[in-house]
Parts: structure tokens; C-alpha cells; sequence
């Protein structure tokens, strides 16, 4: 086996062009384009081909996370606006939120959410603020998202959400809330496709993982060892790892749906040297040269530029290869992101 390379952050930028961002839905789910790049021949398919190509025995992984209403605004003593995206609840009154404001508040300051909440600003940690409630009577967190928050789009979309996102930025089969990010995934998958996969015999099984605002965080340094990964919650059952021990133990394959799904598996298998029946958080950082234990094919979105879900495919199907994924998603102009196309990988061997 050759030397593994030393990657820097550099190696997984792309140029794309903007257009190519998806900024809305298609009217179908799985309308969208997917491209087969499990091996060097790339197949541009739809979405709804993919029942065809996985086949009876394998088994589907879900991220059933649901995602919240977790943007609220408000606005500081002074009166200048500010707008919070809820990264995860420490209690019902105190909460870790990423901050947007023309000064950030310091500890200590004062501000009001949803003209009638108080809070003081806590503590900074990097982007990070931990805000607490100071007139609970007021509503705790879980209400103020309830009945004032915004459901929180990607930056890249470059715009507020609107009234159909609030249906196309979950999955189907969205259960436990505690997502700021939707599994983008698992968007295309319609109540059809899902049927027409348990026709030819795939199984299917769910873990949870609540997508958190650091997904969106850039990497800052070149050298990607340096990189502190963000935490994301997690909860694996007794019946899903179950479920994919008997289908390694049957000869499938094991499909994660999206690179959550992916991060909850391998995340696991990694701390605690099996996959188990686990809720826990997990950091994972997954790089080129990272030994992959569970987790067979992937269906993906396309990722951002220097961003460690490209770090985590080029890992997974072998840098070269993703190079070459993305040049030809590129020039076929794939939709891009969230809202964007899907690809189809496997597992490089090399």
C-alpha cells in the first residue's frame, strides 16, 4: 500500500459556480438528479432510479432528526437587532446560540427575544454564546421556537424561509426534534421510493443524530489535523444495530443516508471499538486514511468547498475519484447543497 498523502485544506477547494447553488425545492423529491459514481464510470441518473440500483438484502440507515424552529430575533438595550440560531439546549432556559449582530453583546449584556423574553449573554466561546432566560413566565426556549421562531436555512440559500420550506427542509420520516441543519440527504426520498425499495427487498433502519449550526462552520486552518471538530448529539437503538448485523451477517450492504448517518455510525464503532446501542455526542473528524468499519455506500448531497464533509467523501470513495465526482457534476450542472442533487458512493478498497 503506497504512503498515505499529508492533505491540507487547500486539496478540497472546488470552484462553483454560483448559479449552481440551489436556492429552492423541485416540485418532486425525487425528481432530482443523482449521480451513480460508485465506480470510475459516472452514470447520470434521477433520484427515483435508485431502488434499481441497490438490491434485495441491503439496508437503508435514516437520520430521523426533525429540524426545529431554531432562529429567533431580538434585539439588544440599545435597540440594535439581533438574531440567534439555537445550536442546542442546555436547559429549557439557557441555551448555547451562534449571534449576529452589528457589535456583538458582551457577557453580561442584556437583550430581549421575541419583544418579550429578557436574557443576559452568559459567556462567549468563539462563535458560540451561552444565552439564559431571566423571566421564565415569559415562555423557556421550546416555546419561543414554538411561537416566534424561523426555520433556519443554510446561509449559502440567501434567504428567509419561506411558507413550503417548513415541509421540504424535513424528511418524511422526521421524528425527534432537535436539528438547526436538515440530513439533506434524505430530502429526496418520497413515500414512492421508499415503497419501491421495500418492494425488492431492502431494509431499512433509522438512528438519530441532531444536525448542530457547526456544520456550517469553515475550517480556518491549513493544516486540517488542527481543526476542532464540532459535538452533534447522537442515539443508536438496540433494534438498528440489530438490524445491521444481520445484514452484514446475510452479505448486504450497509447504505447511509447521508453523511450524518455516516458520522452516527462510524462515530460510534470508533469510540467504543463495535457499534452498540449508544446515545452519546460524537466529534468525529474523518479524513483521508480513516478505516471505515460499518458503513458500505453512501447517498450524499455535494458538499462545500474546504469543508470537512468533502474531507469526509474523498475518505470515504478515495480523493482522486471525488475530484473527478465533482468535476463532471460541475460541467453536467448539478444543483448544488441542501436543496441540490445526490450522489450514489461506495467504499474505496484502496
Amino acid at each position: 500500500m503506497p504512503p498515505q498523502k499529508n492533505y491540507s485544506l487547500s486539496d478540497f477547494d472546488y470552484s462553483l459556480p454560483p448559479e449552481l447553488i440551489a436556492q429552492h425545492p423541485l416540485a418532486v423529491r425525487s425528481a432530482s438528479r443523482l449521480l451513480d459514481a460508485r465506480s470510475d464510470t459516472l452514470a447520470d441518473r434521477t433520484f427515483s432510479d435508485l431502488p434499481a440500483l441497490l438490491q434485495a438484502g441491503d439496508l437503508l440507515v435514516f437520520n430521523d432528526t426533525r429540524v426545529i424552529n431554531a432562529r429567533l430575533f431580538g434585539a439588544k438595550k440599545t435597540g440594535g437587532a439581533v438574531e440567534l440560531l439555537v445550536e442546542r439546549l442546555l436547559s429549557p432556559t439557557t441555551a448555547l446560540v451562534q449571534l449576529r449582530a452589528s457589535h456583538a453583546p458582551k457577557p453580561g449584556a442584556a437583550i430581549i427575544i421575541a419583544n418579550r423574553a429578557p436574557a443576559v449573554v452568559e459567556s462567549r466561546d468563539d462563535r458560540f454564546f451561552r444565552i439564559t432566560l431571566s423571566d421564565p413566565s415569559k415562555g423557556d426556549f421550546e416555546t419561543l421556537m414554538r411561537e416566534a421562531g424561523e426555520l433556519p436555512l443554510p446561509p449559502y440559500m440567501q434567504r428567509h424561509a419561506e411558507g413550503g420550506d417548513s415541509e421540504r427542509y424535513q424528511t418524511v420520516y422526521a421524528k425527534n426534534e432537535g436539528a438547526v441543519a436538515a440530513p439533506t440527504a434524505g430530502l429526496h426520498f418520497d413515500e414512492a421510493t421508499l415503497a419501491a425499495c421495500r418492494a425488492l427487498g431492502v431494509a431499512m433502519t433509522h438512528v438519530t443524530l441532531h444536525v448542530g449550526a457547526g456544520t456550517f462552520l469553515p475550517v480556518k486552518t491549513e493544516d486540517i489535523a488542527a481543526h476542532q471538530m464540532h459535538s452533534e448529539r447522537y442515539i443508536i437503538s438496540a433494534d438498528t444495530v440489530t438490524a445491521i448485523n444481520d445484514c452484514k451477517a446475510r452479505g448486504g450492504r450497509v447504505w447511509a443516508v447521508g453523511t450524518t448517518s455516516m458520522r452516527t455510525l462510524e462515530g460510534c464503532h470508533a469510540a467504543l471499538g463495535a457499534l452498540k446501542a449508544h446515545e452519546s455526542e460524537t466529534a468525529i473528524f474523518i479524513t483521508p486514511g480513516f478505516e471505515f468499519k460499518v458503513v458500505d455506500g453512501l447517498i450524499t448531497n455535494f458538499h462545500l468547498p474546504k469543508s470537512t464533509l468533502m474531507m469526509l467523501v474523498s475518505a470515504f470513495a478515495g480523493f482522486d475519484h471525488i475530484r473527478n465526482v465533482y468535476a463532471h457534476a460541475i460541467a453536467e450542472r448539478y444543483r448544488f447543497f441542501s436543496y441540490g442533487d445526490a450522489m450514489l458512493l461506495q467504499r474505496s478498497h484502496l
